[in-house]
């Protein structure tokens, strides 16, 4: 690409935004040429409103350092000052809502890392590699609101990353589930920053997550739904029964995953057949040759006591969907473990990957 596209990052002092920041060095496609966040850092420079607290371990970028920060709730300031920005917003639903709303109405294209939008039914909440078709409900969103060439694009919750990728592999294979039940052990990173107290993680574990258990069981139905009449309709399966845990992990969202398949006892897949299916898989941004796109999107490990957080978040630069414990189930019919990195996967960069699809898909000419 010769020209890279100038791009903005809403809530870019907090650690999504600061991640999205340094991410976003040196893409071959995209550029931050646009900061913005709270009144309370509007007006200083990037490297002032981060200072002590820039959380990423390595420097700010050159490029961005000295961008003065505008505030985030004007979305004026950002005409004609990028293309399309990220949103790493931290506020209420209602506010996040109406802000992103108001970037779109101004010509400004959303690619959001929050939740405020995920539920809104002409919405797309996109993992690449699932529900790529997604992306057709944006001209009834845009039509719906008289918007022009603003629109507002999602990705879903953190904790869904470890278990969609197996589950949408297994189906595309003619394998279809019925039922799962998943138990989340989700890292510190997860809950920001400063998160959850240092006395209440260390020798411990936290059983509850408020709302996690919710989104992890509902939004995979609109992420597996279809579009239709201008909006997405969910998927009636599979049903899913979640318990969601904070564990002492700094990166890195495991789960356990028990699954039943809906078909014929002498037409469910043997083990060697799912693993076949996992290692194989391959989706429109492998196709597409994205730069954020994992080679391998799901990668299978044989060691018996692996995913293990910090030796597989990282794989494929912490975009891969990481397996392994396949093995047969006693009440359902088989169970496994998945491990996937909630702050690059399941947060920054894979906001980055839904951009790097919609680019490639013309929706930010």
């Amino acid at each position: 690409m010769s020209e890279k596209i100038n791009v903005g990052v809403l809530g870019a002092t907090g650690m999504v935004g600061q991640r999205y920041i340094k991410l976003l060095e040196n893409h071959p496609w995209f550029k931050v040429t646009y900061v913005a966040a709270s009144p309370r850092s509007a007006g200083k420079l990037y490297k002032q409103a981060v200072e002590n607290r820039w959380l990423i371990g390595s420097d700010i970028p050159d490029d961005v350092k000295d961008l003065t920060v505008q505030d985030a709730n004007n979305a004026d300031l950002a005409v004609g000052k990028c293309r399309f920005v990220f949103s790493a917003l931290e506020m209420g639903k209602d506010e996040i809502k109406a802000l992103e709303a108001a970037y779109a109405q101004k010509g400004i294209p959303v690619v959001s890392n929050a939740s405020a939008n995920r539920w809104t039914e002409d919405v797309p909440m996109l993992i690449p590699e699932i529900n790529w078709n997604h992306i057709d409900v944006i001209e009834a969103q845009k039509k719906h609101h008289g918007w022009d060439k603003g629109f507002i694009a999602v990705k879903p919750n953190c904790s869904l990353q470890t278990y969609m990728m197996p589950l949408y592999a297994l189906q595309q294979a003619g394998y279809p589930v019925k039922r799962i039940i998943v138990t989340t052990l989700q890292a510190v990173s997860g809950a920001g920053y400063p998160g959850v107290s240092s006395f209440d993680m260390i020798d411990n574990i936290v059983p509850y997550i408020g709302g996690e258990e919710e989104k992890t069981e509902k939004e995979c139905l609109k992420i597996l739904g279809s579009v239709k009449d201008g909006k997405i309709e969910n998927a009636a399966f599979p049903v899913v029964s979640s318990t969601c845990t904070r564990v002492p992990v700094i990166d890195g969202h495991t789960a356990t995953v028990n699954l039943e398949f809906d078909l014929p006892e002498d037409k469910k897949p043997s083990l060697e057949e799912i693993i076949n299916v996992w290692r194989n898989f391959s989706s429109v941004p492998q196709e597409l040759d994205l730069p954020s796109a994992p080679k391998h999107p799901i990668v299978y490990r044989e060691e018996i006591n692996r995913p293990q957080p910090n030796r597989d978040r990282d794989t494929e630069k912490g975009m891969a969907c990481v397996l392994g414990r396949l093995r047969k189930c006693n009440v359902f019919d088989v169970k496994f473990v998945a491990l996937s990195h909630n702050t690059k996967r399941g947060a920054a960069l894979g906001g980055i990957l839904n951009a790097e699809l919609l680019k490639a898909k013309g929706f930010f000419n």
